[in-house]
Parts: structure tokens; C-alpha cells; sequence
């Protein structure tokens, strides 16, 4: 029964073997077509064996020819394909888009979700680092390690760091007699804001080292969350570099003691870099492409672009003025709005000889500074959604626009209040925060109209709504 079965077999498999030599050999031999098929030659063969030695002869032929078969159809065909399919695919990525991640769309989500948490940390650090300074607190520890160290766990443990404290010079001339419990206070404050920079350290290491292990990442785009990490280490010596300023003894009696205007916006500036840096490659991870439904809309893009990058300099730029009335404590000088006290420009603004020392150590022209920023920034911001209102561009870019205008609206209203009621720390941090989400708005713009690939422009349509014919 099984001896008719496989001659069965073999006989169905007569016109299949005759056509698959054929075909397979037309790219290998020109003249195996006229040769018989190997099926038949195989059939003949067994047809003339006897009855006894008939049956191991067909079983033996049959898993040789089956394995043979299979190899020509499955693995030369598939093998042939796949090759195919790679050329293909290494060409669109040369031509056309550059992707940061590999392995596709599930580690290009993780990883987004990484970069964007990661990114949302350095904002919670940016906000504390402003409530640890509105509360002076950054001068409560007087050491630091790199390693970082533990808490004061005991009574005796406290009274150490506040007999460290009561030699710096903000306890002789700020805090003289605070107590115990006040200075506990401003202690977690400062130390709190330390430690969860470390942690995000080890918050960014551990996914980093994951993802790099797995092959996620490509070399760009190492390079630059390597560039990243090196900045955010070096944030901390950056802080201590300015810690350090407000450790030591004021030139005259009467100068508060305070950090270095120029080492609290260094400080300020790198925060915002690592921040932007963050937030610029979770957009690239997760958006490689930018909204685009038609040429018309591209070309719009294209003029959004050179209007919205000066303007996000512009931001930039008043956010760091912000960090030297900060380090210059200009905020409490002049509490009046529009004027600065009875006249538009007080009279000591060029009261220090050296030019420099007027822009960034003058607190009447520091925090002067900082107004005419601010109203450009506002006015910028305006005249960017008024040129671009009838452009065509993507309904996404457009609404951004709208977000953008409200949010600087909203930044000038806390500036202003919080100057108002003599910088408290809940309004100095509201404009602390909103200057960086103003930045926020600027750079998701700037990322959205950026130029799409190659490859994406030649499929667009030259108006929305209509597609292409291929």
C-alpha cells in the first residue's frame, strides 16, 4: 500500500518535475530543456527494479528528490528575494530618510518615551533649582562630594552641617540666628535639588546601556546622547562651580552674599542645552518625518522656518537674561511696571565705567535689559503669527503658532506680577517654568517645519486633498 502510494506520488509529480527543472534552469543551463525531466528519469529507473527491492529504492528516491525540490523552489527563490528586498531598503534610507533607531517601531517608541522622560526631569530639576534658589537655599551646604553623601540622620549629625553653616557668609549677614528647625529647611531644599540631579543620572545610564546592548541605537545618535550625558556630569561641577562663589566672603560689608551672576546663568544655560538637546532628539526618535500632506504645505513650511528660528534664538536669549537678574537679585530693584520707578530709564544704567560690567552686573540695567527682551520676544512671537496667518501651511503648525503666542502672553504676565508683588516663590517659579515651556513651544516649531526627505517630496501631491498617480 505505501509502494502505490509513493508511485503515485511520483507519477503526479512527473508534469510538476518537468516544469521546474525547466523553468529553474532557463537562468542556469539553456539546453536542460531539451533533456528529460529528473522525475522521469527517476520514475523509469524504479519502474524497472524488482518487486523486493522496489519499495526501499522509492522511499529512499522520494525524501532525496523531495529535499532537492525544495531547496531549488524555497531556498534559491527566497534567498534571491531577500536579497532584493535589502538592496531596496538600504537604498531609501541612503536616499531619503535617516532613522535614529533601529529594530523599528517598538524600541522607536521606548526609546521616545525615554528621551521625553528624561527631558521632562531636567524640567522638574530646572523648576526646584528655582525654588532652592527664591527660597536661598543653595548656600545651606557648604561641601560637596561627588559621590554624593548621606543626610544628617542625628541631632548631632544636624548640629555639625549648622556650625558648618554659621561660618559661611549669608548666616553672618542673612540668616544670623535662624534656628535649627529654618535651617533643616533650606538644608533639604539644596540637598534635595542635588540628589535628584544624580538621579537622573542614573535615571538616563541604566536605558542607555540597555538600548546600546540590544543594538537599538546608531551611531548618530549615540554620539549625541553620549554628548548629552557628558554635559549633564558635568552639570554638577557646574553647580558647585557656582555654589562655590556665594561660599566666599563679600568684598565690602554691605554686599549681600550671593553666587556669581556669571556662573548662575552658565549654570541656567547648560540646563537649558541638556534640556533642548533632550527634547529635540525624542521629536527626531519618535516624528522622523515632519507633517506634510502636500508641496503647497512644504513650501509654507519653508517660510515659517526662517522666521521661527530667529525668534527662538530670541527666546533663548531672554530666558538667559533672566538667570543674571536672578544672580544680580535686579528683580527687587525696580517693582514698578511700565516704568522703572518715576522714569522710563533710570539714571544709574551707566553708572559702571566698563561697558560689560553694566550689562550683566548693573541691576538697574540688567533687569532694564531683560524688559526690552522680553516686550521683542512678545512683539516677535506677535509679528510671526501675523506673517504667517494666510500662508498654507499644516494645520498643526498653524495651531502651534496660535500656543506659541499665548504662551509668551502668558510669560509677560508672570514677569510682570511677579515683579509686582516683589518676586514671591510661587510667581518666580511660575516664570521660571513658563520661560521654559515658552522655549518648549519654540523648539516643537522649529522641529515641525524642518524639510521633509527626499523621498517623502517626491510622493507629496502639489496641493492638499489631492493624491498622485503612480
Amino acid at each position: 500500500m505505501r509502494e502505490r502510494s509513493l508511485l503515485l506520488i511520483l507519477r503526479q509529480n512527473r508534469a510538476l518535475g518537468s516544469k521546474i527543472p525547466t523553468n529553474l534552469s532557463r537562468r542556469v543551463n539553456p539546453t536542460s530543456a531539451q533533456q528529460p525531466s529528473e522525475s522521469y528519469r527517476l520514475f523509469s529507473s524504479i519502474a524497472k527494479l524488482s518487486p523486493s527491492s522496489r519499495r526501499s529504492s522509492i522511499a529512499r528516491t522520494f525524501v532525496s528528490y523531495g529535499f532537492r525540490s525544495f531547496h531549488q523552489l524555497n531556498f534559491k527563490g527566497y534567498r534571491s528575494s531577500f536579497r532584493y528586498f535589502s538592496t531596496s531598503t538600504a537604498a531609501e534610507t541612503k536616499e531619503g530618510l535617516k532613522l535614529l533607531v533601529t529594530a523599528g517601531p517598538h524600541a522607536q517608541k521606548m526609546i521616545g518615551i525615554w528621551l521625553f522622560a528624561s527631558a521632562a526631569w531636567v524640567f522638574s530639576m530646572v523648576v526646584l533649582g528655582g525654588i532652592t534658589r527664591l527660597t536661598r537655599s543653595g548656600l545651606s551646604m557648604t561641601d560637596w562630594k561627588f559621590t554624593g553623601s548621606l543626610p544628617p540622620l542625628s541631632d548631632e549629625d544636624w548640629m555639625v552641617e549648622f556650625e558648618k553653616y554659621k561660618a559661611s557668609p549669608e548666616y553672618k549677614r542673612v540668616n544670623m540666628g535662624i534656628t535649627i528647625e529654618d535651617f533643616k529647611f533650606i538644608y533639604w531644599m539644596e540637598y534635595a535639588h542635588r540628589m535628584w540631579g544624580r538621579a537622573l543620572g542614573i535615571m538616563f545610564a541604566l536605558p542607555f546601556s540597555y538600548f546600546l546592548r540590544k543594538g537599538y541605537i546608531t551611531m548618530r545618535l549615540g554620539i549625541r546622547l553620549s554628548a548629552l550625558f557628558a554635559l549633564g556630569a558635568g552639570q554638577g561641577l557646574i553647580g558647585w562651580w557656582m555654589v562655590k562663589s556665594g561660599l566666599e566672603e563679600p568684598p565690602s560689608e554691605y554686599v549681600i552674599p550671593r553666587v556669581s551672576p556669571y556662573r548662575l546663568a552658565a549654570h541656567l544655560t547648560s540646563a537649558f542645552a541638556i534640556y533642548s538637546g533632550l527634547f529635540w532628539t525624542g521629536l527626531s526618535v519618535v516624528m522622523p518625518e515632519p507633517p506634510a500632506e502636500s508641496l503647497a504645505w512644504v513650501h509654507g513650511a519653508a517660510k515659517v522656518k526662517r522666521l521661527a528660528l530667529p525668534v527662538g534664538i530670541l527666546v533663548g536669549l531672554t530666558a538667559i537674561s533672566g538667570a543674571f537678574v536672578a544672580g544680580n537679585d535686579a528683580g527687587h530693584a525696580f517693582n514698578t511696571f511700565p516704568k522703572m520707578g518715576d522714569t522710563w530709564i533710570p539714571e544709574n544704567v551707566l553708572s559702571m565705567k566698563p561697558l560689560i560690567h553694566n550689562f550683566f552686573e548693573n541691576t538697574a540695567t540688567v533687569q532694564l535689559d531683560h524688559r526690552i527682551l522680553a516686550t521683542a520676544t512678545l512683539a516677535s512671537i506677535g509679528g510671526l503669527w501675523w506673517a504667517t496667518r494666510k500662508l498654507e501651511i499644516h494645520p498643526a503648525v498653524r495651531s502651534l503658532i496660535g500656543s506659541t503666542l499665548g504662551m509668551a502672553a502668558l510669560q509677560v504676565s508672570l514677569g510682570i506680577s511677579t515683579l509686582l508683588a516683589y518676586v514671591p516663590v510661587s510667581l518666580g517659579t511660575a516664570h521660571q517654568a513658563g520661560a521654559l515651556t515658552l522655549l518648549t513651544l519654540m523648539i516643537l516649531l522649529n522641529h515641525t517645519v524642518r524639510r521633509p526627505s527626499l523621498n517623502l517630496l517626491k510622493s507629496l501631491p502639489a496641493t492638499a486633498g489631492t493624491r498622485t498617480v503612480s
